[in-house]
């Protein structure tokens, strides 16, 4: 391995921990989610405000990082969210009551969508094309070894929690780790928040948008050494769009229109799949269907693992059987695996590895299909002076569909029951196969500049 491989493999480590942090901030609430709701009394709705306040926060985030990291660099940015994340965590961890639990949730949201926009984005400029969707696939992986890593330690610190351990003499950690056990469960992530931050001081500013500031020489050379490759001869520099008006402008021309919808309609989907019906409220839907909370939570672990081992799949062939190929065989497939569970519960067969296996069938398929690659076509498809803002309006998408499923997916399970939410969940997956079957273009080894060519820009 060369200097410039080895700079560049550290360089995107270091940049998906913000996915690690993104993964690690959604799941960590499947385990929580039980002792919060125990422990403050909380309704139907008052579960879904909970989960889905760090969503509304995830779109606050949105709404001003993209604007920012045109204007002030993707490092930069990368920065905020990791500040962010660190006051959620310790402020979930200490918080008094439920408000200040859910303003704290709120600012981790924002840190979320803060790296949901420039850490992929960020990856993509920094990326020779031949492997761009492999490494930008990487901030997915972390995704889910954030969810793992969420499951794991919830799990863990729910079997000392039962232990009622006595090895543990200080009250105050007794409360966070024994008697209010959801506490350490937010708590651990001031570890990874941690990493990420000092990290962030050893990576340099993404060399294309220095290039697009007119920094030429030194995006050159940062492009260079990291990658051995330089921006292709004739590329012409245009100006980042500073207007709204002009940004807005250009984002619905013509020639963007297409990538504009495409960039809007993947993350919706990948929202509506039923991914985050498993994330957040699998213990209770475990739960539901006989299994009791120890064995859900430990089932979660299974699940996260699932997600985890098949993103590879997508880092092993994303960048030689291409987006198009994977996206479609996984949308089909999650459509299969979903009906498949929602039959089990129609029937009753849910207290027995029928279920286990549905579910972990649609983990396999989403994590290989739905998950990562709405990050890669988004990175890829507009152009550099308006990547930024215009990867807020693709995520600021997702994030309004995941406060949508956040709200919703409580309420169709108290009142429509498991076996017609997961059915709901088949549909929208299958819309997301027609989508790409008809829209979406192949991309795999062609440069970001290319890639505005196939637009007509």
């Amino acid at each position: 391995m060369n200097r410039a491989t080895s700079s560049l493999l550290l360089i995107t480590f270091i940049a998906t921990l913000g996915g690690l942090l993104f993964g690690f901030d959604m799941a960590v609430i499947s385990g929580a989610l039980p002792f919060v709701t125990d422990q403050f009394q909380l309704s139907d709705s008052a579960q879904g405000w909970f989960v889905s306040s760090a969503l509304i926060g995830c779109m606050v985030g949105v709404a001003f990082s993209g604007g920012l990291s045109d204007r002030l660099g993707r490092k930069r940015m990368l920065m905020v969210a990791a500040i962010l994340f660190l006051l959620s965590a310790v402020g979930s961890a200490l918080s008094p009551d439920f408000t200040v639990l859910v303003a704290a949730r709120i600012f981790g949201g924002v840190g979320v969508g803060v790296a949901s926009i420039v850490a992929p984005l960020y990856i993509s400029e920094i990326a020779p094309a031949n492997i761009r969707g492999r490494l930008v696939t990487f901030y997915q992986l972390a995704i889910t070894a954030g969810i793992l890593i969420a499951y794991f330690t919830n799990y863990l610190l729910l079997q000392h929690a039962l232990g009622n351990s006595s090895t543990i003499q200080s009250s105050f950690l007794q409360q966070l780790f024994v008697k209010e056990v959801w506490r350490g469960m937010i708590g651990i992530g001031t570890i990874p928040s941690l990493l990420f931050f000092i990290g962030l001081f050893f990576v340099p500013e993404s060399p294309r948008w220095l290039i697009q500031n007119n920094r030429i020489g030194e995006g050159s050379a940062i492009l260079e050494r990291i990658t051995g490759t330089t921006i292709d001869a004739g590329y012409a520099v245009t100006p980042t769009t500073s207007s709204t008006v002009n940004f807005y402008k250009e984002l619905l021309s013509p020639a963007m229109r297409k990538p504009l919808l495409i960039g809007i309609l993947l993350p919706v989907f990948s929202q509506f799949s039923g991914i985050n019906a498993v994330i957040y409220y699998g213990p209770r839907i475990l739960n539901d269907a006989g299994i009791n909370i120890s064995n859900a939570f430990l089932n979660q672990v299974i699940f996260g693992l699932a997600n985890f081992i098949f993103t590879l799949i997508a880092i092993w062939k994303v960048d030689t059987m291409g987006r198009r190929p994977l996206y479609i065989a996984g949308s089909i497939g999650a459509t299969i695996s979903l009906l498949f569970t929602g039959i089990c519960f129609y029937t009753g067969a849910t207290n027995n590895i029928a279920l286990v296996i549905s579910i972990i069938l649609f983990l396999a398929c989403f994590a290989f299909s739905l998950g990562p690659l709405k990050f890669v076509i988004a990175a890829e498809i507009f152009p550099t002076q308006i990547r930024g803002r215009a990867m807020a309006v693709s995520i600021m998408a997702m994030w309004l569909s995941d406060t949508i499923v956040g709200q919703l997916t409580p309420i169709l399970l108290g009142r429509a029951g498991a076996a017609v939410t997961f059915f709901f969940f088949a549909v929208c997956c299958f819309l997301a196969f027609i989508t790409v079957y008809k829209m979406v273009p192949e991309t795999k080894g062609r440069t970001l500049e290319e890639v505005e060519g196939m637009w007509g820009h």
